[in-house]
């Protein structure tokens, strides 16, 4: 028995898990408070793309008459289906590496439809490895199966949502209630027996269901109205990231038909209130942030007086119960960065809450999530990453922040490279100018592979209507910093922003084309501008040149309908912009004219073809002075030899300082005296030393032996050190 059992409903990923109930398991067992979390989404997708649940689909009593040709042919090889899927499926858990072999025979696995597609694979995918091969070819095949379920099945079906249409911008709860008021589906079917089992097991006195998508909206009521129908005495909540942003307006009293509870933003507190409200049965309840019905209107209670609990308090992830040994990974799309996201397993943690700037006018802005922004120590930090590797014996973490600060991820890259950890890790970043080429160097020491951040519309003009605080000269010279580091950067890039011209589309993707011929983004994806409830531009939409379509309220409320009053139509631009993207992520095309992508008639860019080049030419901080730069020696392994330097009728001593370093060796020489003073500073101040020297202080150090520091420090040998990452100046 455990007093919560906390679900994520169907579907978020196949990969890894959706990380809020782990957040929560973690601060209740602060709490000393029981609890059992599990993820319904890949027990239901594991039962589904199994031997008797691909046996079920293919049931002649449920297969729909009058299907396609391509269902006709997958129906036709279901013996084959049959016979392959549990090893498919364990091949994409990690768990047969020889498959791939099979796999990658091309005779193996059946094919449909989807594998019409791989006469442009090689062009998509290039030379990928045996490995990466087979996974995307077992995705084909799942995705035959997915495309026969649709058909045939459950039309709402998909691997990572799950009726999603019903959740999104449904101001009117009317279409969601009436399709639970049907029978279940055939998905329905598989997810209440699971939950059937974990209620009989844990026997919960309150089930708490986060929402984060609208794709695990539907099952998650479905869900709840089961616990509601067979065990009406387990009270159920409902958290997460679509009632924080869509049911904060909530007006429909049919929705506490199937939840007790709704919460709204962080959930410690407000779950702890509920545990205690009924566990103990309080006579006046105290609730934090939370919607109940009181005289049959649904009302708003926040009558708590305690305060939330801060980043360093909530505990450390606990992924146990989880089936992290289960979960698949999947290959669907040559996008380096979503490769990420559906590849591999990942701990899920946050360097801050929050966003540290909380200005783009396209953003949540006014939410608690964006707005409360509050950071967590590196030493914090990397003890909670110590702890996930410890109990999940995996090293991979993706930092889910809104935008990781620079001066936090610089302390987590030292904490971690002091600790000798061996960890690889991802996260989304705003394009500062602090991402030095030294700061890029260090956090690939420490296992940065990845960062993605907001490009959004390389326009200077719209950048500072978005309020966004860089430039795209500041953009190019970061990503170049990154991509010089061995850091692969993905931009999330925008278009249909309100009074944004043709030209400045124009003109906006041939900044993104520069950018990829110089090889400084490796990834990046276009989506159109959606103007939200709660950001600057959905509270003041005239501001912004737009014109909102106001609904009445009763349900969901987050993505606005809007006229720009430019009167475009940014639609039209969708496909040019994907398919010109595509083809500069695999490093071709770049001398193609813009005009070559659309179908009709768009203006010249008016953007220089070397403006790019020109920005990062225009870089010029490597020699400025910085005092109050922070100086780090990463290099320990140096061999001093000291030699005579004789020539004409001078003679003297010089010493030859050779660092071995991973992949390559690195040779100055330098007056005997300074080398000896360096290797000492260099000792002292080493990564494993907790000490921190400024560069001014080691101004004074070297002043106090030697004369004209900024001489020695911006002479050939020591700008040779920097350059290969022996000295690190942050």
């Amino acid at each position: 028995m455990k007093d919560l059992l906390l679900i994520t409903p169907p579907f978020t990923q196949l990969n890894t898990p959706y990380p809020a109930t782990a957040y929560i398991k973690g601060f209740l067992n602060t709490r000393n408070i029981s609890s059992y979390q599990a993820d319904l989404g890949i027990e239901v997708i594991l039962e589904l793309f199994s031997k008797e649940g691909i046996r079920q689909i293919f049931s002649p009593s449920i297969r729909l008459s009058g299907t396609s040709e391509n269902s006709q042919r997958i129906f036709a090889l279901r013996d084959e289906y049959l016979k392959t899927i549990d090893q498919v499926i364990l091949f994409l858990q990690g768990k047969n590496p020889t498959l791939a072999r099979q796999i990658c025979s091309m005779n193996f696995l059946p094919e449909a439809s989807r594998f019409n597609q791989l006469d442009d694979m090689e062009f998509a995918f290039g030379n990928m490895g045996l490995q990466d091969k087979a996974k995307h070819l077992a995705t084909l095949y799942l995705e035959d199966l997915s495309d026969y379920i649709v058909e045939n099945i459950d039309t709402d079906f998909g691997f990572s949502r799950y009726a999603e249409r019903l959740g999104k911008s449904a101001n009117s709860f009317d279409e969601l209630y009436s399709k639970l008021q049907g029978e279940p589906t055939f998905i329905d079917h598989i997810a209440l027996k699971i939950l059937r089992e974990k209620l009989e097991t844990v026997q919960p006195k309150l089930v708490c269901f986060s929402i984060p998508f609208p794709g695990n909206l539907y099952s998650g009521f479905r869900c709840a109205r089961f616990i509601k129908e067979h065990y009406p005495h387990i009270k159920t909540a409902m958290g997460g990231g679509f009632p924080n942003t869509e049911l904060r307006e909530l007006k429909d009293k049919r929705v506490f038909d199937f939840f007790d509870f709704i919460t709204l933003d962080d959930g410690e507190l407000p779950i702890e209130l509920l545990h205690e409200n009924i566990s103990r049965k309080v006579e006046k309840p105290e609730y934090k942030r939370t919607l109940i019905t009181e005289n049959q209107t649904v009302t708003y209670k926040n009558n708590s007086g305690r305060h939330d609990y801060k980043q360093a308090d909530i505990g450390t992830p606990d992924y146990t119960d989880l089936l992290l040994d289960q979960y698949i990974s999947v290959i669907e799309i040559a996008n380096p960065m979503h490769s990420l996201w559906s590849d591999g397993r990942w701990n899920k943690l946050t360097m801050a809450h929050g966003c540290y700037w909380g200005k783009c006018t396209f953003c949540d802005i006014s939410l608690d999530y964006i707005k409360i922004y509050e950071p967590v120590s590196a030493k914090i930090l990397v003890d909670r990453m110590e702890e996930l590797i410890r109990t999940t014996g995996e090293t991979g973490f993706h930092f889910v922040d809104e935008a990781a600060p620079p001066a936090l991820m610089r302390e987590v890259a030292l904490e971690i490279l002091r600790r000798n950890l061996i960890v690889t890790w991802w996260t989304n970043i705003r394009f500062e100018k602090s991402f030095t080429r030294d700061l890029c160097f260090l956090l690939k020491l420490s296992g940065c592979v990845a960062v993605s951040g907001g490009l959004e519309v390389a326009s200077d003009r719209l950048l500072r209507l978005i309020d966004k605080g860089v430039s795209v000269e500041q953009v190019a010279q970061v990503t170049r910093n990154f991509t010089e580091a061995g850091i692969m950067v993905h931009a999330y890039l925008m278009y249909g922003y309100p009074t944004q011209t043709v030209q400045e589309t124009i003109d906006s993707l041939e900044m993104v084309r520069q950018m990829f011929e110089m090889g400084i983004l490796q990834s990046g994806f276009w989506h159109q501008f959606a103007m939200t409830a709660h950001s600057p531009v959905g509270l003041n939409p005239e501001e912004y040149g737009v014109l909102p379509v106001r609904k009445e309220i009763l349900f969901a409320h987050n993505d606005v309908d809007f006229k720009d009053k430019t009167g475009i139509d940014h639609n039209r631009f969708s496909f040019g912009l994907k398919k010109s993207l595509f083809n500069y992520m695999h490093g071709v095309h770049f001398e193609l004219p813009l005009q070559e992508w659309f179908d009709f008639k768009i203006p010249r860019t008016t953007i220089h073809p070397d403006y790019i080049h020109d920005c990062l030419l225009a870089d010029t901080d490597s020699f400025h002075f910085k005092g109050n730069a922070k100086v780090i020696f990463p290099a320990g392994n140096v061999i001093a030899e000291n030699r005579v330097k004789t020539k004409k009728k001078y003679s003297g001593t010089y010493t030859v300082l050779t660092f071995h370093l991973k992949t390559n060796i690195v040779k100055v020489e330098l007056e005997q005296e300074k080398a000896e003073w360096l290797m000492k500073i260099m000792e002292e101040n080493s990564i494993a030393s907790s000490k921190k020297i400024t560069l001014k202080q080691l101004k004074i150090q070297f002043e106090e032996h030697f004369e004209d520091f900024e001489l020695f420090w911006f002479s050939r040998p020591v700008q040779q050190l920097k350059e290969n990452g022996i000295i690190l100046s942050l």
